[in-house]
């Protein structure tokens, strides 16, 4: 299944970074206005980018992937996030209204159908719009996947992926007296809601920098310091959806739902040494999808950034280009 092996250097063809021709700050309700843009060719294929955490945000690098000529590339920032207002605002902000929010982007710019691009939890919430909304996926290309289960947060957060890197572990956990570390998610959270503002900002940049530092195999156990606004907003929203479970009504959810976009086609790009998003993940999303690819990277980690990871999701995004006619976009 591996095809990242024999490629020709991929990630020197990426993409310059087009200035968006629109931007916008779209009104979504409950408060919330985000901020949503377009670049490469209006008459281009439709590729919605969904941004990782949750609570990060999009950049200009996430539009390299797409040539500019074939695509018409739309980011945004989700609820809280980025550039989108209120900042690190956890108020009518759940799963629901992320997939309500792509539904409103996509009526907004008169899009019928589009390819929808995720990774980590981008990669999450296109599982989700996409089974909500399965006439409207033409194609889903999906990167480090996480499907919101308790065992990849027990992973993540119980200290499986701190027997990897447990010097990072013991600055992370410490921050926490022992009598709370049966739950790191709930001990976070009291912290990082405290009200009080340089605590929540120490916790959040703790946080933020725990997973910053196992996002790419080349890491070498540096902890990432955070913008203080970066790392509260990502930290907050984060830890909000993980302690509603990403406000799922089932553990297993998006695998039980599989079977409403069966007809839908994918590619799963997986990096075989991702601590964040352990590849049995992928693989078990590729069993349930009867029409997904996967593409497991060697010697790559989590992070977009990646270069096997960049190279296979290049490739991806060429290869729908030239099969636009099958996509029925």
């Amino acid at each position: 299944m591996d095809k990242a092996a024999g490629k020709n250097n991929a990630t020197q063809r990426l993409y310059p970074s087009i200035d968006p021709y629109d931007r916008r700050m779209l009104d979504v309700g409950d408060g919330h206005k985000l901020y949503v843009e377009q670049s490469g060719n209006p008459h281009g294929i439709p590729v919605v980018v969904l941004h990782g955490g949750p609570g990060g945000g999009s950049s200009p690098a996430m539009r390299r992937f797409f040539n500019p000529d074939d695509y018409r590339i739309i980011l945004f920032d989700q609820r809280g996030c980025g550039r989108s207002r209120p900042h690190a605002s956890i108020e009518a902000n759940t799963t629901w209204h992320l997939v309500s929010d792509i539904e409103h982007i996509r009526l907004t710019l008169g899009i019928d159908r589009w390819v929808v691009f995720g990774g980590s939890w981008g990669a999450t919430l296109a599982l989700i719009y996409a089974q909500a909304h399965p006439t409207r996926v033409a194609w889903l290309v999906l990167r480090g996947v996480f499907l919101a289960t308790k065992a990849e947060l027990n992973w993540f957060y119980g200290g499986g992926a701190g027997k990897f890197w447990p010097e990072l572990w013991e600055r992370f956990e410490g921050l926490i007296p022992e009598d709370e570390r049966h739950d790191m998610i709930a001990a976070y959270h009291r912290r990082l809601f405290s009200g009080n503002q340089r605590e929540e900002t120490r916790y959040a940049k703790a946080w933020t920098g725990w997973e910053n530092a196992l996002a790419s195999i080349q890491n070498t156990g540096t902890m990432i310091d955070s913008p203080a606004d970066y790392a509260r907003a990502f930290a907050r929203i984060e830890n909000h959806y993980f302690t509603h479970g990403a406000f799922l009504d089932e553990d297993n959810k998006i695998l039980r739902d599989m079977p409403r976009i069966a007809q839908i086609p994918g590619t799963i790009v997986q990096g075989r040494h991702d601590m964040i998003c352990p590849p049995t993940t992928a693989w078990q999303l590729h069993q349930r999808w009867p029409t997904s690819e996967l593409r497991m990277i060697h010697l790559a980690g989590h992070a977009l950034s990646e270069r096997g990871i960049a190279d296979e999701l290049l490739h991806t995004m060429e290869k729908l280009a030239r099969q636009r006619d099958t996509l029925g976009v």
